[in-house]
């Protein structure tokens, strides 16, 4: 068997070792060009499938530092509102202290009233704040509108209770900021647990400036009424009327029953009555509402002397409650900023990571690649080289 060569085979063979040589160039060019060592899919098929999966991860990774500096920026508006708050209501109860002293007369006691007014309007205002994209910070998932509004002296809360949840690394989420209904509706009188009060038609001078959980504990929850048999002895008794403790009083000192404990100062009247029970909710506005009202209050008389001063004590508990309250929320709020940065170290450390496994599979090694692309031209320089001698070959050139 012979194998026939000819000049057409020659041709095409010379033909197609150059398009390939040229062709292995332009590819090297375009690796130098990019930096990139895939160009196209073929080049590495596995290793540009796994790189489009890590970009993915990065583009998600992305949108999770969004998100997280979008849920910080909104966490930290609600750290200076709740800061501003915390200075008012500290102002409220600085006042509070000061419109008990006897020593203010019916104008001072006025001028008073009109600063808290003052003060509950700027709190209405900081309900309202908005986060600067046009959100209420304040509204839970109902934020399009103002969270609060006020009628007829009364303010209502319009939002909802939800408190959303963002995603800020993968599998990490943080809470965004309180519902306001939370942070200015829904706050414990007393001193969160337990509250007291004077009744209303008492008619001697004691004063209730103090109620808890005494330190042994027991309180089960249940109400109480402690009521006065003399000047200087009490009973008290459940909501069966029942008799549970009796004792004497010392003006001062504290009068423990049932796991609760209550000072009362002053001389009381025969009949007189302080209740204890679970702490209600009161929202901070009508804290501040009830306490202007306190301030107009008749003490031509001994009576309503003490009568105001109870209702002025029992103003100083909710108000140093909503402080509290507020307090608890920031430190809330600090702990869910902290969590962003954590996960912001955790984001950042897993974008390193895999840009620099992108960097492995995409990136070019200039230094092979330039050798590379020296030896092709090398290869594609002798191959034209040969082909302009094999066209210069003929037959005729043998028989002359």
């Amino acid at each position: 068997m012979s194998t026939r060569i000819s000049s057409n085979m020659m041709y095409d063979q010379s033909v197609a070792l150059m398009l390939s040589k040229q062709s292995k160039m332009n590819h090297l060019e375009q690796q130098l060009a990019t930096g990139k060592k895939i160009v196209t899919a073929k080049d590495d098929p596995v290793a540009s499938g796994t790189a489009v999966g890590m970009d993915r991860v990065l583009a998600e990774l992305e949108q999770l530092g969004k998100n997280a500096n979008a849920v910080q920026n909104r966490l930290g508006l609600q750290e200076n509102v709740l800061a501003q708050a915390g200075e008012m209501l500290t102002r409220v109860s600085d006042l509070t202290v000061q419109a008990n002293s006897p020593a203010l007369s019916v104008e001072d006691r006025k001028a008073v009233a009109s600063e808290l007014k003052s003060i509950k309007d700027s709190l209405l205002a900081l309900a309202n704040t908005t986060d600067g994209t046009g959100r209420y910070l304040f509204g839970g998932a109902a934020d399009s509108s103002a969270p609060f509004s006020l009628s007829n002296g009364t303010v209502t809360y319009n939002g909802d209770q939800t408190q959303r949840q963002v995603e800020v690394s993968p599998g990490t989420f943080v809470k965004d900021a309180l519902p306001g209904s939370e942070i200015f509706m829904r706050i414990r009188t007393g001193d969160g647990t337990v509250d007291g009060r004077a009744a209303a038609g008492n008619t001697g001078q004691a004063v209730l400036t103090d109620i808890g959980r005494d330190s042994s504990g027991g309180w089960t929850g249940d109400s109480y009424t402690l009521r006065f048999t003399a000047t200087d002895t009490y009973e008290v008794v459940d909501a069966s009327n029942t008799v549970v403790a009796t004792g004497t009083h010392t003006s001062g000192e504290d009068i423990v029953f049932e796991g609760l404990r209550m000072r009362i100062d002053g001389t009381p009247a025969v009949g007189d009555t302080f209740s204890a029970a679970t702490a209600e909710t009161r929202d901070v506005f009508s804290s501040i509402d009830q306490l202007v009202q306190t301030l107009q209050m008749d003490t031509s008389t001994p009576a309503a002397r003490a009568a105001q001063q109870n209702a002025l004590q029992a103003s100083i508990r909710d108000v140093r409650q909503a402080s509290n309250s507020m307090i608890d929320t920031r430190a809330a709020g600090g702990a869910q900023l902290t969590a962003i940065d954590n996960a912001d170290s955790l984001r950042e450390a897993n974008t390193v990571t895999l840009e620099s496994s992108l960097s492995q599979m995409r990136d070019l090694n200039y230094a092979e690649a330039i050798g590379q692309y020296k030896l092709e031209g090398a290869a594609l320089q002798a191959a034209q080289t040969i082909f302009t001698q094999m066209q210069s070959m003929s037959l005729f050139n043998m028989i002359r």
